[in-house]
């Protein structure tokens, strides 16, 4: 029998209880050395779990889902310090770019992984694993391949798939070159292996196991995938025709099939169903005379951890986020950061007033230019807490940030906003305390505020805690109401439901189809005007928390939106006069080839069967 060596490297802290991972271990291990032991049986299994996602940092400067959308704006001279993916969003994106989120040769790994440990995991009785354990195990393995094979087919659209294959160290190359699976083959099957792990997974783990795959986390990934795949991108994509694999067949459907809206609605409900079953809700802070506390529900729903409370989290990352970096960069270089991680304007335009009106609404109140004099108290018996100093705005604020929506207020730091961490109002005048006009300061005239701790000190080294947060409820009802709406069986009261869950949280007022009063807002019932509801309200909600960058791709929106100039506040200015206009601060080029990563030139030399993605040759 011939002896496999292993070779265990990058283990990550995912279980609390296991402190053999802040041990080192041998460099070689044949199976047997792995799966005779508890100690080193969990190593192998954290390791299959490393390549979750850092929501982080993870999602802009390695991976780059932040940055490619059009909401975050790091400083472009940022790209000396090797942030990859600046150069794509100004159109230098080839098959030959490097890519630290490298998906193609990581997750591939993984899987791998995943497949031997199912095959040569067992129970261990005297060391405490028994056969219950294993079958978890075993589940949360298929259900890390799925999510894997998931995240693949999201990034490339066109992947080897190649389910329960193990190659052995003796393969051939030609054995293990393997041609491009078509699209709906990847998610269909994906599909069947997450509903399956959610019927042997329990819905919970205790907070010891907190982290592991459950049932409600297969669900989760399994109705956004499902989502996604409904979508116009791909369900009924013609600029895809005469596009195919190796073996001739179509990669992607170019004809729309209305059953997959069905399928993604359905499976979103059922996630709605199980989450909430399992005591999963919204998460709510709330006055002390017992209001919903709009400031505080907005923003500690990323701050707040599972066992604090914040049953809204469906699928955390629980270790191995780097938002202390991400907090360096959103802090002003004067106060100990890298403040250059700015926001967009188009992101600012997206929040409503606070009348619940888009800016766009002739009723919204909305006044651009000019400013308010008077301070604007936090205290407001509608909204809640004594936050940002004490109010909402400061005396001299710019009329474009006055009456907003709370979710305005706790995701964009502007200039005269309150900064928490010097007890002082942000000014963002060229030379001014905040903005070095260097590569180190705000290029948009706007600093990231959300996901920001508001207790975080960088001059103290001071991050708290928080969960890096990849699926939670919020996101569950929008992505029901979306693709509730999408079909045949659309029930406009049942899509308004969901989405006025979203914006009572908020503290906005909440949508109606019948006679309005001032607490509502009437609208049509129409399929298209509701899409455009819902998307304006996923856009605000789901802010700079990594879903964007995926919504433009999947509605085919991203060669509109992300083709152009982006727009900011001059950080030029130096007064008034000069710093508060729309200036053009980047150029950006989106081309029809970049809905899809595209495969590494080193791969195709190394694979006949490969087949670029289209647009790319």
């Amino acid at each position: 029998m011939k002896k496999t060596y292993l070779f265990l490297l990058g283990l990550i802290t995912l279980f609390p209880s296991c402190h053999f991972l802040d041990k080192e271990l041998d460099t070689e291990l044949t199976l047997d050395l792995v799966f005779e032991d508890k100690t080193r049986t969990y190593g192998w299994l954290a390791n299959v779990y490393s390549a979750i996602p850092d929501p982080y940092f993870g999602y802009g400067r390695y991976l780059g889902w932040d940055i490619l959308g059009d909401e975050m704006s790091p400083s472009e001279r940022w790209r000396q310090w090797d942030w990859k993916v600046i150069p794509y969003i100004v159109g230098e994106w080839s098959p030959s770019s490097s890519w630290d989120g490298n998906y193609w040769a990581m997750l591939p790994q993984r899987i791998r992984e995943a497949e031997i440990f199912k095959q040569n995991v067992h129970p261990l009785p005297d060391q405490g694993i028994g056969a219950k354990e294993v079958e978890y195990m075993k589940a949360e393995c298929d259900a890390l391949i799925a999510y894997y094979y998931w995240l693949m087919v999201n990034t490339y659209g066109a992947i080897p798939f190649t389910p329960g294959k193990v190659y052995t160290t003796d393969a051939t190359e030609e054995e293990m070159m393997q041609g491009q699976a078509p699209y709906y083959t990847v998610i269909d099957w994906c599909d069947s292996v997450l509903l399956d792990v959610s019927h042997r997974l329990p819905t919970k783990y205790s907070s010891q196991k907190y982290g592991r795959f459950t049932a409600v986390m297969a669900l989760a990934v399994r109705a956004r995938m499902l989502l996604y795949a409904a979508s116009p991108l791909v369900n009924g994509n013609p600029d895809y025709a005469g596009y195919t694999n190796c073996h001739n067949v179509p990669v992607f459907s170019t004809e729309m099939d209305p059953s997959r809206w069905t399928k993604a609605a359905d499976a979103c409900k059922l996630l709605i169903e199980t989450a909430e079953s399992a005591g999963h809700t919204l998460y709510i802070e709330r006055t002390q005379q017992g209001q919903i506390d709009a400031f505080m529900s907005v923003q500690n729903v990323l701050f707040t951890r599972y066992d604090e409370g914040n049953t809204e989290i469906l699928f955390a990352r629980p270790n191995g986020c780097n938002y202390t970096d991400l907090e360096k960069h959103s802090t002003p270089a004067n106060s100990g950061g890298n403040g250059g991680y700015g926001i967009t304007q188009s992101l600012v335009d997206a929040f409503f007033m606070e009348n619940g009106l888009p800016i766009t609404d002739e009723a919204s109140g909305y006044v651009e230019e000019g400013f308010n004099e008077a301070a604007v108290s936090s205290e407001k018996t509608e909204w809640g807490s004594k936050v940002n100093g004490g109010y909402i705005t400061y005396p001299h604020t710019y009329n474009m940030y006055c009456h907003r929506e709370p979710r305005f207020y706790v995701a964009v730091n502007f200039h005269n906003a309150w900064f928490t961490q010097e007890n002082r109002t942000f000014n963002f005048f060229n030379g001014a305390q905040d903005n070095t006009h260097t590569h180190d300061a705000p290029q948009s005239g706007y600093l990231l505020r959300k996901k920001i701790h508001p207790n975080t000190n960088v001059k103290e080294n001071n991050f708290p805690y928080r969960p890096g947060i990849l699926y939670r409820l919020g996101e569950a009802y929008l992505n029901y109401a979306e693709a509730l709406n999408e079909t045949d069986k659309r029930d406009v009261h049942e899509i308004l439901y969901y989405i006025n869950l979203i914006r009572q949280r908020a503290g906005v007022r909440t949508y109606t189809t019948g006679a309005t009063n001032a607490d509502e807002i009437h609208v049509e019932t129409d399929r298209e005007q509701l899409r455009e509801i819902i998307r304006m309200e996923r856009h605000v909600e789901l802010c700079c928390e990594g879903l964007r960058y995926d919504d433009l791709r999947r509605w085919k929106l991203a060669e509109n939106l992300l083709d152009g100039p982006q727009y900011g506040m001059n950080f030029s200015g130096k007064d008034d006069a000069s710093f508060f206009q729309r200036v053009i601060y980047q150029q950006r080029v989106y081309r029809k080839a970049y809905y899809w990563f595209p495969i590494h030139q080193t791969e195709l030399d190394k694979n006949k069967y490969l087949k670029q993605l289209p647009y790319w040759n």
